[in-house]
């Protein structure tokens, strides 16, 4: 961690968010931003052991972290999770929508398990636990939801046919609830990164070197896509929503911000 990620300013005290798929990658990156700047949390995904880990690291910046583990997939899951939530932190103010998964593979090589399961997944989770999050903040008079989509919910992509729906879905559904809220002091938005360096960059790589795809290849193939010549880090997108979780963005909603490193710039 740098110095300038260790500094805290304590702007997310008082606030309390609940965070899927908070174990690794991004929602563990953004759970770790939040607790440094004073929120309590409650954090979610499927492998119990990971979120104990979790939940003891997070403790150690001072404040309470529950965990509950729960499959997005399920809708009584879900149901489950936010009543949870919501029991433990009955002022839960901050949702942020991050479990998702990847599936590429050509158009017409999808099944339709795998299109049913990403939508679950990566849309159906973000409608259910929104609806129930957006009552509940209605009651209190404020909210604020993070929705972390991907560049692929805004442009064509190769092979990702399905989940570039389900992306796009997300952004969809992000501006009509902004619109919606914005009288009840609700701001919903959006984060879009590109190519950022989590695991499923990692079991991509795996899964190209059993084709004989040397490790350096495979990141050259990645990093010739990108401007700047490099994936992101995931402390690279958690600043980001913990700025749209403070009184700093509370004049923006709707919105969905790109963070890419140079791809597709507008």
């Amino acid at each position: 961690m740098s110095a300038e990620q260790g500094r805290s300013s304590q702007r997310l005290q008082g606030r309390t968010a609940l965070i899927t798929g908070a174990s690794r990658g991004i929602g563990y990156a953004i759970a770790e931003a939040f607790a440094r700047e004073g929120a309590d949390l409650v954090i979610s995904a499927t492998n119990e052991v990971a979120l104990i880990e979790a939940k003891s690291a997070l403790e150690a910046h001072g404040v309470a972290v529950s965990y509950c583990v729960a499959d997005v997939a399920s809708e009584s899951a879900i149901s489950n999770l936010f009543a949870f939530a919501v029991a433990q932190h009955p002022e839960l103010d901050v949702l942020v929508n991050n479990a998702g998964i990847h599936i590429g593979r050509p158009f017409t090589d999808y099944a339709m398990e795998e299109f049913d399961r990403l939508m679950r997944i990566n849309v159906y989770s973000v409608f259910q636990l929104t609806q129930m999050a957006i009552a509940h903040m209605q009651q209190l008079g404020r909210g604020k939801v993070i929705n972390i989509s991907s560049t692929a919910g805004k442009w064509e992509s190769m092979n990702q046919a399905a989940y570039n729906a389900s992306k796009h879905a997300v952004v969809g559904l992000t501006k009509c609830v902004a619109l919606e809220n914005a009288k009840n002091h609700i701001n919903v938005n959006a984060i879009c990164p590109g190519i950022v360096e989590t695991d499923i960059i990692r079991n991509a790589q795996q899964q190209m070197a059993a084709t004989g795809m040397a490790k350096d290849e495979f990141q050259t193939a990645i990093e010739s896509q990108i401007p700047m010549g490099r994936m992101l880090q995931v402390n690279e997108i958690a600043p980001i929503a913990t700025y749209l979780a403070s009184a700093e963005s509370d004049g923006m909603t709707g919105q969905t911000i790109t963070i890419s490193g140079g791809m597709r710039m507008g």
